[in-house]
C-alpha cells in the first residue's frame, strides 16, 4: 500500500529562475527521499512547465500513475523572499491543470486502500476542486488516516471567514493536522495555540502538530503535549521547511500508527522533523533531505 500526496504541483517563479514547487509536490519528494512508496496526485500539464514538474518527482522515485495528464497550462507562483528568507507567493491558478479535479479520475480508495492521505495547501481551498477532493477524501478516510496541512495562502483566498470555514471542514475528517503558528495566528487572532489544538483534539483529531519556525515544534495528542527545539541552520531560504515537517509526520503515521504519535514516540518525531527542516532550510528551494542524511541520528 502507497502513500497517497494530493495537492498541487506548480512552479515557483523564484529570483532566480523557475523551480518545480508546491507544497504537497514537495510533500511527496521529501516523502520518496526517505524511501517511502509514495503516489502523487494531481493534474499535470503536457507544457513545458508540467513536463520539468513530472520529470523531476520521477527523478526522487515519486508515483504518478495517479496523476491526470492535462493540455491544460500549469499554475505558476511568483515568490518574492523577505530578508530572513521566508516566502511571499502570488499564484495564476485559474483554468489551469493543476486544479483540474474531477471525480471520474481520482483513484478509487477501496480498492487502491492506501495507507495513508496527505492532502492540503491550495487544493483544499480552490474551487470547484476544493469541494470535489473534500467528497473524495471522506472515502478515503473510510480506508486510510487523513493528514491535513491547511498551508494557508491569503493571498489567494484573503476572506478570513470563508477560510476558517474551509479550514474546519477539513480539520472535522482528519486524524492528523499539520499547521504553523502562522497559520493559526491568522485564522484565528483571538485564541492562542493550545487553545487552537486543544479545541481540535476535543472535536476528534488525534494528533495535531505545530511547527513555530526556529523555535521548534509542538504536538499535541488527548494524553499531553510535547515540544521540541528548532535545530540551528545557516538559513538560505525556508521552502519547503513546513512541507518536509509533514512528511516525517506522515512517516511517523506510517511507522507507528495515528495512536502511537504521543509521548516519547511523538517527541522523536517532532525532533527529527525539526532536524530535517533545517537541512531544507539551508539549501534553496524545496530540497528535503534523504533518507541517510538522517539515518545516522534516527
Amino acid at each position: 500500500m502507497s502513500i497517497w500526496v494530493c495537492g498541487e504541483v506548480l512552479i515557483d517563479i523564484l529570483p532566480t529562475g523557475p523551480v518545480v514547487g508546491g507544497g504537497p509536490a514537495n510533500t511527496a519528494k521529501a516523502l520518496a527521499r526517505l524511501g517511502h512508496e509514495v503516489d502523487f496526485i494531481d493534474g499535470i500539464s503536457t507544457d513545458a512547465f508540467g513536463v520539468s514538474a513530472r520529470k523531476e518527482l520521477s527523478q526522487d522515485n515519486v508515483g504518478l500513475a495517479l496523476c491526470l495528464s492535462s493540455d491544460k497550462p500549469t499554475c505558476t507562483a511568483t515568490v518574492t523572499l523577505d530578508a530572513q528568507g521566508a516566502a511571499r507567493y502570488a499564484f495564476a491558478i485559474e483554468d489551469t491543470a493543476t486544479f483540474d479535479f474531477h471525480s471520474s479520475w481520482l483513484p478509487d480508495p477501496e480498492s487502491l486502500k492506501p495507507s495513508v492521505l496527505h492532502i492540503g495547501t491550495l487544493v483544499t481551498i480552490v474551487e470547484p476542486a476544493a469541494s470535489v477532493l473534500y467528497d473524495w477524501a471522506v472515502q478515503v478516510g473510510e480506508f486510510a488516516p487523513i493528514v491535513f496541512d491547511p498551508n494557508i495562502r491569503p493571498s489567494v483566498m484573503s476572506d478570513h471567514e470563508k477560510y476558517c470555514q474551509a479550514t474546519e471542514k477539513w480539520v472535522a475528517i482528519s486524524s492528523v493536522v499539520k499547521v504553523s503558528d502562522d497559520d493559526i495566528k491568522w485564522l484565528y487572532p483571538d485564541e492562542t495555540l493550545d487553545e487552537v489544538a486543544q479545541r481540535w483534539i476535543a472535536g476528534g483529531v488525534s494528533c495535531v502538530v505545530i511547527t513555530r519556525g526556529a523555535h521548534g515544534l509542538i504536538g499535541y495528542t488527548e494524553h499531553g503535549i510535547e515540544e521540541v527545539d528548532g535545530v540551528k541552520t545557516e538559513v538560505v531560504d525556508t521552502v519547503g521547511a513546513g512541507d518536509t515537517v509533514g512528511a516525517i509526520v506522515v512517516e511517523g503515521v506510517i511507522q507507528h500508527s495515528v495512536a502511537g504519535l504521543e509521548g516519547h514516540i511523538l517527541n522523536t518525531v517532532l525532533h527529527k522533523a525539526a532536524v530535517a527542516a533545517a537541512i531544507t532550510c539551508s539549501r534553496a528551494g524545496a530540497q528535503p533531505p534523504r533518507r541517510h542524511e538522517l539515518i545516522m541520528e534516527f
